[in-house]
Order: C-alpha cells, then sequence, then structure tokens
C-alpha cells in the first residue's frame, strides 16, 4: 500500500521512517518539499501506526531567508531565497575572503584620512581610528568583521586591489569562482549601491565557505578583540555587533542599511549538526536576531527528529 504525502504533509502516516521539513509557500523547493511525497506502507501496519505531523518552517518577519544543514548538505527551507537584493554588510564577508587570498596576517596596512572620510560622509560605522594609524591585516578584519568597520574595508580595499575598482573585480571574481550565480558586488563595505546585488542562498552559500576557512571562522565568532596599543597604533577593543554569539551561535555577520533593511547571516550547531542560514530585509535589529533564533530552533527540531526515525 502507498500513501500520498502532500503538500506540508499534516496528516502523514509514517510507519517506517520520517519525511523531512516542508518549506512556505514562497519558499525554494528543497528535496523533502515536493509537491508529492510517496511512502510504502505495510498493509497491516496501517491500523497501528502513530500519525505524526511536521512542522512547517516558523513564520519569521525577514523578507527572505535560507537555511541549511551543513553536516548533510540539505537545503531545510527558503524564504524569497533566490531574489536578488542588497546585503549591506554581509558583503564583508567576500571582503575578508578575498583579503585573506592575497595578503599575510601580518602584514601592515596604513588607515588613511580618506579611509575614515569615506565612513563618516556615508554614515557607516568605524573603527575608531586615526589617521596615519598602521595595523596589522588581523587587526583590520576584526574590526571589518566585529563592529563592521567601513574605514577597515576601505584600506584593505586601497591596499589590496591595488584600489578600490580592481578590489571590487576581484570581489566579482571570486563569486564567480564560488558559484554565487546571483551575487554581483560594487564595493567592500556594502553600502548602498543600485549595482550590487545577492541572494539569501548564495549567502549563506558563501557563509559556509567563511567557516571552512580557519583564521575566518575564528574572527567570526569572536565575541571581542582587542590589540594592544603599539609605536604604530593605539588600543583599539572591538564587540560583535552579532548578538546570537553570546546563545551559543558560531558566527557570522550583521549588515544595515535603509535600503536592505537589517540582515544577518548566522551559523549554530544543533544536534551535532551545523546549520547555516541567513535572514535579508528584516524590520529591525532585533527582529533579525528573532528571526534567526526561530530558524535555528526549528532547524534544531528537524535535525533531532531525523536521528530518532
Amino acid at each position: 500500500m502507498r500513501i500520498k504525502v502532500i503538500g506540508v504533509l499534516t496528516a502523514a502516516i509514517l510507519a517506517t521512517g520520517s519525511v523531512g521539513t516542508a518549506a512556505a509557500a514562497a519558499t525554494v523547493p528543497v528535496s523533502t518539499t515536493a509537491a508529492s511525497i510517496s511512502i510504502a506502507v505495510p498493509a497491516t501496519a496501517v491500523t497501528t501506526t502513530t500519525v505524526a505531523t511536521v512542522a512547517a518552517p516558523p513564520a519569521i518577519t525577514a523578507k527572505r531567508a535560507y537555511v541549511v544543514d551543513v553536516t548533510t548538505g540539505k537545503a531545510l527551507m527558503g524564504k524569497s531565497s533566490t531574489t536578488r537584493v542588497q546585503v549591506a554588510s554581509v558583503t564583508k564577508l567576500m571582503t575578508a575572503y578575498v583579503v585573506l587570498k592575497r595578503a599575510k596576517l601580518n602584514d601592515v596596512v596604513t588607515v588613511s584620512k580618506a579611509d575614515i572620510q569615506w565612513a563618516a560622509s556615508h554614515g557607516a560605522t568605524g573603527g575608531g581610528f586615526r589617521a596615519g594609524e598602521r595595523l596589522f591585516v588581523r587587526d583590520l578584519l576584526y574590526a571589518l568583521m566585529l563592529p563592521s568597520a567601513a574605514d577597515a574595508a576601505n584600506a584593505l580595499a586601497v591596499k589590496y586591489g591595488p584600489g578600490k575598482a580592481k578590489f571590487v573585480a576581484r570581489m566579482n571574481a571570486a563569486a564567480k569562482s564560488l558559484g554565487l550565480k546571483d551575487t554581483r558586488y560594487a564595493n567592500a563595505d556594502g553600502l548602498t549601491s543600485t549595482k550590487s546585488y545577492s541572494t539569501a542562498r548564495d549567502q549563506a552559500k558563501l557563509a559556509q565557505i567563511v567557516l571552512k576557512t580557519p583564521t575566518l571562522s575564528t574572527i567570526v565568532k569572536a565575541k571581542k578583540y582587542t590589540t594592544p596599543a603599539t609605536k604604530i597604533h593605539r588600543k583599539h577593543t572591538w564587540t560583535n555587533t552579532n548578538k546570537l554569539l553570546s546563545e551559543g551561535a558560531v558566527g557570522l555577520k550583521t549588515g544595515y542599511t535603509a535600503k536592505a533593511g537589517y540582515c544577518l547571516a548566522f551559523a549554530q550547531v544543533k544536534s551535532g549538526h551545523l546549520i547555516v542560514g541567513t535572514v535579508l530585509g528584516d524590520k529591525s535589529d532585533a527582529a533579525r536576531f528573532t528571526s534567526a533564533r526561530k530558524l535555528l530552533k526549528w532547524a534544531g527540531a528537524q535535525v533531532a527528529a531525523a536521528a530518532k526515525a
């Protein structure tokens, strides 16, 4: 006997196994959310099996989202996840990735007056630098990732393009080589531009790559970082804007512009599985973390249920 499980599997009879998660109507299809799934069930089991339901993804305020179980490679949900939009400072994940391809952590980079003015003139977050300070690339990467310093992004792009135009070209070349087909960068900091775009799915893929890069995976999970004063720079302490880190998350990056809304790339281990996700275009700082928490809790439940099946 075969029982057809349709849509969200609201009343599936599961006698010999479990069915994966169902995505919301506007989501990207994944392997377990096909229009119909057939499950073979012995005829004698029909009257004794337990009726189970598979929870749909939670309602979230983010306009776009994507969640994947990296351990299994299984996409868990998507919400308008292939729509091209701006991703604000989540862009800096690629900035850091490209920098590490060309720089050594102990390279010294000078933060110029132009770098500081660039951030200030665009209302972007800075790293608290003074013109002429020289810092290791390692330090500037922490400034880039934790407080999302646009002056650090500018200094790194100027150094490792060399020049911002060449650096952006390197970002786009990297996006192409990594298979981010719906991604294009216009700058190194994620400031509003009509020429830049990405998707929730592409940024989740990039987040996985970043987490596989030892130096970056260490940086994106740091709650705070201090570089002591030296002869070439003052003492700096930067705090991570990702509030999920105090709740067990292992990264990755916040972002915000008026155009992009509140964005977040996040990752956490649930029941031994690494879950990576993105939320884009959320309505507030608090809302993006609430959306991510809901998705992580739900994803964890799916992983736990699958393990028991």
